[in-house]
C-alpha cells in the first residue's frame, strides 16, 4: 500500500464514521443474538482498497465502544467482536479478484462466516457455559443476519461503486 497520507486517513474516517453512523441508527437490529447489523456491508470495501479493512475496523470498534455504553452489547464484543470484524475484512481483501459474474460474491462470504463463528462462539460463552446447541443456534442466528447486508448489500454496494468509477474516486 502506498504511505499514508490525509487523503488515506480521511477515507478510513469517513468508512469508520459512516460505519457507526449506520450502526447507531439501526441499534435496535444492529445489536443482538438476532442482528442484521446493515453496516456489515462495508465488509466488503476492502475488496476495493486495503484503507477499507482499517476504515470497517474502527467503525465496528466505535460501534462496539458506543453499544456497550449504550447498553446495547457486552463489554466483549469490543475485543472479539471488532477482531472479527479485522479478520473477515482481511479475507474479503485477499479475495478481491475472485469473483463470480464479476460480482465479488465471494469476498462476502468471510464476513458472514467469520461473524457467524466468532459472535456465536462470544454469544455462547456469555450465556454462562458452553454448549454447542447453544452456538448452533447463535452462529446460525448471527450467519443469517449477516447475509442480507454482507451478500446482498454489500455486493450490490461494490457492484455500484465499480459501475459508476466511484471505486476509483473513493480510493484514489
Amino acid at each position: 500500500m502506498k504511505q499514508w497520507n490525509g487523503r488515506a486517513v480521511a477515507t478510513c474516517a469517513m468508512i469508520a464514521a459512516l460505519y457507526t453512523a449506520i450502526s447507531l441508527a439501526l441499534a435496535m437490529a444492529s445489536y443482538g443474538v438476532t442482528q442484521i447489523r446493515v453496516a456489515e456491508c462495508l465488509t466488503l470495501l476492502p475488496v476495493l482498497s486495503p484503507l477499507g479493512i482499517y476504515g470497517v475496523t474502527v467503525g465496528c470498534l466505535l460501534t462496539n465502544i458506543l453499544g456497550v455504553a449504550l447498553g446495547l452489547n457486552m463489554p466483549v464484543d469490543i475485543l472479539f467482536g471488532t477482531l472479527a470484524t479485522a479478520v473477515a475484512a482481511v479475507l474479503s481483501w485477499k479475495m478481491r479478484r475472485l469473483r463470480i459474474r464479476r460480482l465479488a460474491i465471494p469476498s462476502a462470504i468471510p464476513p458472514i462466516l467469520v461473524n457467524g463463528l466468532v459472535i456465536g462462539l462470544e454469544l455462547t460463552w456469555l450465556s454462562g457455559s458452553f454448549q454447542w446447541d447453544v452456538f448452533w443456534t447463535c452462529a446460525v442466528s448471527v450467519t443469517v443476519g449477516q447475509i442480507i447486508p454482507c451478500l446482498v448489500l454489500g455486493v450490490l454496494l461494490i457492484w455500484v461503486l465499480e459501475r459508476k468509477g466511484l471505486d476509483k474516486k473513493l480510493f484514489s
